[in-house]
C-alpha cells in the first residue's frame, strides 16, 4: 500500500511537472545564477583556514586552522575598525531606513499622477549615479573654497569648515549621502505595497471622520507592515556591509579614525598586501555575524509581530 502511494504521488508530481514546465524553465536561469556564482563559490571559504598560495592551490596550501582569525582580532585597529562598521551600518538604518517609507506615503498622498510620475523620476535618478560620481559631487559640495555649503558659512560670517578633513563629520556625510542616493530607489517596494491596499478602507476612515495621519496610523502602516519588516530583517543581516565604495570614495587618511571600516581594512591588508586568507577570513566573520543577526532578528519579529522570513 505504502509502495502504491509512492508511485502515486511521484505520478502526479511528474505530471505536475510536465503541465508547468514553462514556470520551471523561467526559473532556472535565477536558480543556475545562485549555484554558479554564490553557493559554489563557498567552498573556496576553506582557504580561510589555510595559508594560501597562488602556486599552491586550495589542495597544496598548509592547513594552519584560526590562525588567520587569531591574526584578525590580534590587529590593533580591529575593533575600532569594527566600532566604526557597526555605528556607520546603524545610523544607516537608523536614519536611512524610514526615510523611503515616509517618502512612499508622501508621494501615495498626491493625486496629479502626472507631477507624481515627476517627483519620483526625479528622486530615482541619483540611484543611478555610481559612488565615483557622487563622491565627487559630495567632495565639491562640502569644498572649502567654493563648495556652496561653506559659501553659506561664508555669508554667515564664520570661517570655511574642512568637513572632508574633520573626523567629526565623516559619519554624517556618508549616512546624508546614502540617503540621498538611495531614498527614491527605497520607495519602489514601498509604493507597489502601497498599491495593494484597498481603497475602501480610506473611504470608509473618512466617513468615520478620521484625519491623513490617522489614515496613516490605522490603515497605510499596517497594510505595509508585512513588507517593512522583511527588509528591516534583510538590512540587518546586512550590518556590517556598509558600502564599500561609497567609505572607499570619500575616505581619506585625516579620517580614518571614524572612517575606515572592514571592506575597506579588507582591501588595503587582504587585497593590496596579498593576505588571501586574512580576506577570506574576514568575510567569513561578517557573514557568521550576519547570519547570527537575521536569525535573531527574525525570531523576535516572529514573537512581536508575527511577521518573519523563515
Amino acid at each position: 500500500m505504502k509502495k502504491l502511494s509512492a508511485a502515486v504521488g511521484v505520478v502526479r508530481k511528474r505530471n505536475y511537472m510536465q503541465k508547468n514546465w514553462q514556470m520551471y524553465m523561467m526559473i532556472l536561469p535565477g536558480a543556475l545564477f545562485f549555484i554558479i556564482f554564490k553557493y559554489i563559490p563557498l567552498s573556496g571559504s576553506i582557504i580561510a583556514f589555510q595559508d594560501y598560495s597562488v602556486f599552491k592551490g586550495i589542495l597544496g596550501s598548509e592547513f594552519v586552522g584560526l590562525e588567520n582569525f587569531r591574526t584578525m582580532l590580534a590587529y590593533p585597529e580591529f575593533f575600532r575598525i569594527l566600532r566604526n562598521t557597526v555605528l556607520i551600518s546603524v545610523y544607516k538604518l537608523v536614519f536611512g531606513f524610514p526615510a523611503p517609507i515616509i517618502l512612499a506615503i508622501l508621494l501615495n498622498e498626491i493625486g496629479k499622477m502626472f507631477f507624481k510620475r515627476f517627483i519620483q523620476t526625479i528622486l530615482y535618478l541619483p540611484h543611478f549615479l555610481s559612488w565615483v560620481i557622487v563622491g565627487g559631487m559630495v567632495i565639491s559640495i562640502l569644498s572649502p573654497t567654493s563648495g556652496p555649503v561653506n559659501e553659506l558659512v561664508k555669508l554667515m560670517g564664520k570661517e570655511p569648515i574642512y568637513f572632508m578633513q574633520e573626523p567629526d563629520y565623516f559619519r554624517i556625510i556618508i549616512v546624508v549621502s546614502d540617503v540621498w542616493k538611495g531614498v527614491g530607489w527605497g520607495t519602489i517596494i514601498y509604493l507597489a505595497a502601497l498599491a495593494g491596499v484597498n481603497p475602501e478602507l480610506y473611504e470608509a476612515a473618512e466617513v468615520d471622520g478620521a484625519g491623513k495621519l490617522r489614515q496613516v496610523s490605522s490603515i497605510t502602516i499596517p497594510a505595509i507592515l508585512p513588507t517593512i519588516m522583511i527588509l528591516l530583517l534583510l538590512n540587518i543581516g546586512d550590518i556590517l556591509d556598509v558600502g564599500v565604495e561609497q567609505v572607499y570614495m570619500l575616505l581619506n587618511p585625516l579620517v580614518t579614525s571614524t572612517g575606515e571600516i572592514i571592506d575597506t581594512y579588507t582591501y588595503r591588508v587582504g587585497l593590496l598586501g596579498g593576505k588571501m586568507s586574512l580576506t577570506t577570513a574576514i568575510g567569513l566573520f561578517k557573514s557568521i555575524v550576519g547570519l547570527v543577526l537575521i536569525v535573531m532578528a527574525n525570531q523576535v519579529s516572529k514573537k512581536t509581530t508575527g511577521e518573519s522570513i523563515f
